[in-house]
């Protein structure tokens, strides 16, 4: 399926690229997700006299996301949970917990944007954690898990 980049897309293309893409990536994330559209010769035409537009847009969502990236880089978080005698949680510490207590800090994160290598935390210590900002913007972060008592 043809479809003309409406911003920029990881591993994919620049705004404004024609792109050949399976049918079901388009259908249920570029295209919903506003990132892509039908390549017709109409929407075509229609992004090339949006682009000055389109790519001013794409650099003000460029300096938020460094602008972000500079107030998260290094931050430390301490997040409390139970725990077994050998260090292991009960249960575990995810993307949800982990944007919750950055909030709590005064830093607005979605979870969606936490990005958890090795799957949730389940042992306490510090774990270094991604934070995903922008297509080409990632922050890291610490997050110490201390046993509550």
């Amino acid at each position: 399926m043809q479809l003309i980049l409406m911003e920029r897309v990881e591993n994919l293309g620049e705004l404004g690229d024609v792109v050949n893409v399976r049918a079901g990536y388009a259908r249920n994330f570029l295209v919903p997700g506003g990132k892509a559209k039908v390549a017709t010769p109409d929407n075509i035409k229609e992004v090339e006299a949006r682009r000055a537009e389109l790519e001013r847009l794409a650099v003000e969502r460029m300096d938020a996301a460094t602008r972000r990236e500079q107030l998260l880089d290094g931050t430390h978080v301490t997040i409390r949970a139970k725990a077994g005698s050998e260090g292991k949680l009960f249960g575990s510490i995810g993307p949800g917990e982990i944007a919750a207590a950055l909030g709590e800090q005064g830093l607005e994160v979605e979870k969606r944007e936490i990005r958890l290598s090795d799957g949730p935390l389940r042992i306490l210590g510090e774990h270094e954690v991604g934070v995903h900002l922008h297509t080409d913007v990632n922050a890291q972060i610490t997050v110490t898990v201390e046993a509550e008592e």
